[in-house]
């Protein structure tokens, strides 16, 4: 189809001039309306206004301009179609070949700082979309344009083939204007959504693909990362890749985790991920003693592990992994001297700056999960209740030493899998169950992991991140040694748990706040 009269309306003036003048000297008549049209005439260009072609001058502050059967009728009719062409004719209408428009800029609007709802309400483009979609609609004979980014293709073709655009190529722009116009409204949507129930009746996800990965879970399964297409950049989407090999797709599961935890903290902290699971995690009066402390956790599993530090990371923290291998390694920001030994000496280990604090993300009302056959939505589980809403439920009050470290326990229990058990101290985890068939297994193995590392559970206090069913589980860490105990209750035998800790000497703190994570 050759391109013989092309309508100019753009937003985003980036390279209209240019695209104008190439198809101008194409023999190709130019239509086009208010600002686009001044830009073009100073820049020397033969321009005819829309409100000439309709006998209509632009009214409502510009609200009406192109809605008129002058324009529409020249995209829509199917040249193939001799009625078509003849009523075109009849009413001394121009057939339109080609359509370039962007939309005004609705989706930064929303994101400015301050925006009135007035203010965003201006920015819905109504007669743009309608240009967008006839011409998609007809691209058996109409090409549209919608991106500055793809004006340097068009006119490669069309200076290659005189003027004219192949059936691929119109295809292929159309199905863009399609899912430029779908995503400028799901953003309108999301916007006027505002305070419309959490669960609506219909749920329309709408992200960007960020990258294909490698493989998915397993090498024989397809994977790809993708970020809501509205909105800012933020936990995983806003990664920052310095140093090693692209991520996976186990890799951005493990390291979601990690980040996760780490935004628990404010003090100078660091945590070490494993299969989503810390395995690791301390604070300390630097991000170097924390990762050394970490480490201790759990010594063995670090190799391969998801390693990660909220604040600026040094060379104690390089020294404190000297001779670990490490799949990701993460924190809000490098000393350079850092920096520069981490390149030269972890060759295979993946680099990132990343804001590691939940002050820097923005305010999710729901999570997604698929399932099979569907989706479940929850709210996310949001930062806990204060220490002044615990409830002691045992004869024995915690010291403030307890309290600290049964706050800091809770914390790493709440991105620990279910079943979950955590001894630590005030500043460091001891040993984690994670994940067992049962609480006291889990209890089992928290004690063993902590044996197993050098970290005696002995002085340690418990963290669960749901009620004990029966006592079995919490005799197995008081006979290891630990000193008091926090979960949410609620169990038929919490009497029972209690006259346990009792009996032991432990401090029982109840939270009523719990934190299955599956």
């Amino acid at each position: 189809m050759k391109i013989g009269r092309a309508l100019i309306s753009v937003h985003d003036k980036t390279g209209v001039v240019e695209l104008a003048g190439a198809l101008a000297a194409l023999s190709v008549e130019i239509l086009s309306t208010g600002g686009t049209a001044k830009l073009l005439r100073e820049a020397g260009l033969t321009v005819r206004e829309v409100a000439e072609v309709t006998g209509f001058p632009e009214m409502l502050d510009g609200r009406v301009k192109t809605l008129h059967p002058r324009i529409h009728g020249g995209i829509l009719a199917r040249r193939d179609r001799a009625e078509h062409m003849a009523a075109l004719e009849r009413h001394g209408i121009g057939p339109i070949d080609l359509v370039v428009v962007s939309l005004y800029p609705f989706e930064a609007t929303v994101t400015r700082p301050g925006v009135t709802r007035e203010e965003a309400i201006e920015q819905i483009d109504v007669g743009g979309p309608a240009m967008i979609r006839a011409a998609a609609k007809n691209h058996g004979a109409v090409a549209v344009v919608t991106h500055p980014s793809q004006y340097g293709v068009l006119l490669e073709e069309l200076r290659e083939s005189g003027g004219q655009l192949g059936e691929a190529t119109r295809a292929r722009l159309a199905q863009e204007a399609f899912r430029r116009t779908a995503d400028y409204d799901a953003t309108i949507a999301s916007y006027l959504h505002g305070d419309a129930p959490t669960f609506p009746e219909r749920l329309r996800l709408d992200a960007s693909l960020v990258s294909r990965l490698r493989y998915g879970e397993n090498p024989h399964q397809a994977a790809a990362f993708y970020q809501p297409a509205h909105g800012p950049a933020w936990g995983l989407a806003a990664l920052e890749p310095l140093h090693g090999p692209e991520l996976s797709y186990n890799n951005l599961l493990d390291f979601s985790a990690a980040l996760a935890l780490l935004a628990e903290f404010d003090e100078p902290a660091a945590v070490v991920v494993k299969h989503t699971n810390p395995c690791g995690a301390a604070v300390g009066a630097s991000v170097g003693e924390a990762m050394l402390k970490a480490k201790a956790s759990d010594p063995v599993s670090i190799y391969g592990g998801i390693v990660g530090v909220n604040h600026r990371l040094d060379l104690a923290v390089v020294e404190a992994l000297s001779g670990i291998f490490v799949e990701i390694l993460f924190a809000p920001d490098y000393a350079d001297d850092a920096l520069a030994v981490l390149k030269r000496t972890k060759k295979k280990a993946r680099v990132f700056r990343v804001p590691c604090h939940r002050a820097a993300w923005p305010e999710r009302d729901v999570e997604y999960r698929s399932v099979l056959g569907g989706l479940l939505a929850q709210s996310p589980d949001r930062p806990d209740l204060g220490e002044h809403l615990f409830k002691t439920v045992s004869r024995r009050e915690p010291t403030a030493h307890e309290m600290a470290a049964l706050r800091f326990a809770w914390r790493v229990a709440k991105h620990t899998k279910s079943n979950a058990i955590v001894l630590a101290r005030h500043d460091q985890v001891v040993g984690v169950g994670a994940g067992q068939m049962n609480r006291v297994d889990s209890a089992r193995l928290a004690v063993t992991r902590a044996r197993e590392v050098g970290l005696a559970p002995e002085g340690a206090v418990c963290a669960s991140d749901a009620f004990f069913p029966f006592r079995d589980g919490l005799d197995v860490v008081a006979r290891a040694g630990a000193t008091a105990v926090i979960h949410p209750g609620g169990s038929l035998r919490d009497e029972e748990v209690i006259a346990a800790a009792d009996e032991h000497g432990m401090a029982m703190v109840l939270t009523g706040l719990r934190h299955f994570r599956h």
